[in-house]
């Protein structure tokens, strides 16, 4: 099973970004742990502040993939363009946050990519991205 997680834009500051609300773990560390407890799957991670080349990957993964884990950050709630994208791959994507996106400021309230995705999973912290794997397996 192949399954990469997709992380927008500032999830590269995870570990020093607000630890009050994104933790103080870094990405790179909890993605280390998550490939040592799901051997099986083959997981692969893409970061970028660049609104493009997540559109890339996901057009480059979402016909070959099992999976998708999408944490667009901000541009969840502004990017009709990664809504789009897909919207246009049959591979299911997941939207994951890591904070409750509903307990903050209205404009976050609104997502491009969920009325397209297979679910959403918001507010467990890094947690989150577990609770999407889960999703894909059997």
């Amino acid at each position: 099973m192949k399954i990469i997680i997709i992380n927008g834009p500032n999830l590269n500051l995870l570990g020093k970004r607000e630890p009050s609300v994104y933790g103080s773990e870094t990405f790179e560390a909890y993605f280390n742990t998550l490939q040592s407890k799901y051997p099986k799957v083959e997981l692969s991670f893409f970061q970028s502040n660049i609104e493009g080349e997540l559109i890339d990957k996901i057009h480059e993964t979402g016909f070959s993939f099992d999976g998708i884990i999408l944490n667009a950050a901000a541009y969840t709630h502004t990017s009709v363009g990664i809504g789009d994208a897909v919207k246009g791959v049959e591979t299911p994507v997941v939207e994951v946050h890591i904070s409750n996106v509903y307990q903050r400021e209205p404009f976050r309230h609104e997502s491009y990519i969920a009325p397209n995705a297979k679910g959403i999973i918001a507010g467990f912290g890094l947690i989150s991205y577990e609770l999407a794997l889960h999703s894909f397996l059997p």
